[in-house]
């Protein structure tokens, strides 16, 4: 069995390194998507489209079954995989269920960079803020220290490019109009994992309901936020490892 692990925005894999350890499965993959510590492609214009076939090609090239778990933007990759290609998976976990419900409404920095010219400023800013400053931010926030180094590292124009295409392709109506066939990834078994301190991502409400469209199992985090790998990684990873040892 192969675990595949999908990072987010504004990630690399280093997000997993404290999780990892914790994983049941010995064959771990981390793939990074094109402008977030991988580079982008010629022609690659960052949309949700185009990560979900960039993830269909890379699952392609693994041995199959596979366990795919996303978070942040990955579990939307993760979730496009699994609505539209559940053969190359045995089973997904995400934790971003809640943006494909009718009533979430894109955070505050996300519209932010869905915005012409705002979008472009935030990002300039973004990039271009002291590296400490940052630092203390991430951690701040949940991430270890070690780690946001690590990720602050890979800041670069092309990241800045990969989050304003990306957040651009995903305006509203457009979660909305993929929410409506969350029923095909009930094909496969889902774990919705509800971090309860993670603003960005609908709450337990809205994640709730995607999770009964999409027949998939919930698992609470209680404490941890945005970065519950970082902040809970041996109770997140017996959480998963719950769920991956239920299957048959």
């Amino acid at each position: 069995m192969t675990t595949v692990l999908v990072h987010g925005n504004p990630e690399t894999a280093a997000i997993w390194d404290d999780l990892i350890p914790h994983l049941a499965d010995d064959d771990v993959v981390c793939l990074s998507p094109p402008g977030f510590g991988a580079p982008v492609p010629k022609g690659f214009d960052c949309t949700m489209a185009a990560y979900r076939t960039w993830l269909v090609r890379e699952l392609e090239t693994l041995a199959r079954p596979v366990d795919l778990i996303g978070h942040d933007w990955g579990g939307g990759h993760v979730l496009g995989v699994a609505m539209q290609r559940p053969d190359l998976i045995r089973s997904w976990t995400t934790d971003i269920l809640g943006l494909y419900d009718p009533d979430y409404v894109w955070h505050d920095l996300a519209q932010a960079w869905q915005a012409p010219e705002t979008g472009e400023q935030a990002i300039a800013q973004m990039m271009k803020a002291p590296i400490e400053a940052a630092v203390n931010r991430y951690e701040s926030l949940g991430m270890t220290r070690s780690t946001a180094e690590k990720i602050l590292s890979a800041r670069s124009t092309d990241m800045g490019r990969a989050i304003l295409a990306l957040y651009r392709s995903a305006v509203q109506p457009v979660m909305l109009e993929a929410g409506k066939h969350l029923d095909a990834a009930a094909e496969r078994p889902g774990l919705a994992l509800i971090p309860t301190e993670d603003h960005f991502c609908g709450g337990e409400r809205l994640i709730r309901r995607s999770a009964a469209r999409a027949g998939a199992q919930v698992a609470v985090l209680e404490g941890a936020g945005h970065w519950w790998m970082c902040q809970q990684p041996q109770a997140a990873a017996e959480t998963i490892n719950r769920f991956l040892n239920g299957l048959s």
